[in-house]
């Protein structure tokens, strides 16, 4: 889930600059690649208006700005602990008591292929304390007429592993959203989400919510149409600059409630398209 930006953000995740920027064009669309600062969208144009919150908002910590893979796990694990394969883990914690949005957003990724309107990135996964049981991570990023198509995997290595996925944009704050969840998670006093689901409530949100078919956001003239084929969708709009839409293979705190094990080399892979009426 996305999180309040107040100072204790900012302390509990350290600062990172964009470094060296690659631009992909076709037609009216333009991506900023960002491939040192977690392999992420950096911003994106149409017709040259910035549909993200970029480097130079003003929001500096490294969750708070562009569009980022969240890789192996979305969202907030509780405590950063889990159980897996008879054992107790413990993950890094990078926000205040929990760990947050996996171990991509704040890595270098390997560019292997690039053209004008496509790239092609890898993440060779850690085997150690901030994750144990290595894998690799792959993003494909093509532009096609007024859509910007994202796919994202993770592949486990010779050791299973957990796993869940997805991607965190911040868009620029819309005028409204549109969409029609049939269920959500409800959080308890941690801001964790929990079990069982329950009628979806009105917003201000920073939920996890079961919906199927696009999420549209509205601002100006210009309609964005959200749309993949995972059934789970965090949205947080409790910031008046921003507004986060992140589809996700499964909810947050996925390895304690819903736990996906994946097989040595068996891969996850969810899709992401952002299409401009």
């Amino acid at each position: 889930m996305a999180v309040e930006l107040d100072p204790r953000v900012h302390d509990a995740l350290a600062s990172m600059s964009a470094g060296p920027l690659l631009t992909l064009r076709h037609g009216a669309i333009e991506v900023d690649l960002a491939p040192e600062a977690g392999g992420r969208i950096a911003q994106l144009r149409v017709d040259g208006i910035e549909q993200l919150i970029g480097p130079g908002d003003g929001w500096p910590a490294m969750i708070a700005w562009g569009c980022y893979p969240m890789v192996p796990w979305a969202g907030r694990i509780r405590d950063g602990r889990f159980r897996f394969e008879g054992r107790d883990w413990q993950l890094p914690r990078n926000l205040g008591a929990h760990a947050i949005h996996g171990v991509g957003f704040s890595m270098p990724w390997q560019v292997e292929s690039l053209d004008e309107a496509s790239a092609r990135l890898s993440l060779a996964l850690p085997e150690d304390d901030s994750w144990p049981f290595g894998g690799i991570a792959r993003q494909h990023i093509a532009i096609h007429e007024n859509a910007l198509r994202l796919v994202l995997s993770v592949q486990a290595g010779a050791r299973a592993m957990p796993a869940e996925v997805g991607w965190h944009p911040w868009f620029r704050k819309p005028d409204r959203i549109e969409f029609a969840p049939s269920r959500m998670y409800p959080r308890d006093a941690d801001g964790i989400a929990i079990l069982p689901l329950v009628a979806p409530s009105p917003g201000p949100w920073d939920d996890c919510f079961l919906h199927e078919g696009a999420i549209t956001l509205h601002r100006g003239e210009r309609a964005l149409r959200i749309s993949s084929p995972c059934s789970h969708w965090v949205v947080y709009d409790g910031t008046a600059h921003a507004t986060c839409v992140e589809p996700q293979s499964g909810p947050p705190d996925a390895f304690n409630l819903v736990q996906r094990v994946l097989h040595p080399g068996e891969v996850l892979e969810v899709s992401l398209a952002l299409a401009f009426d």
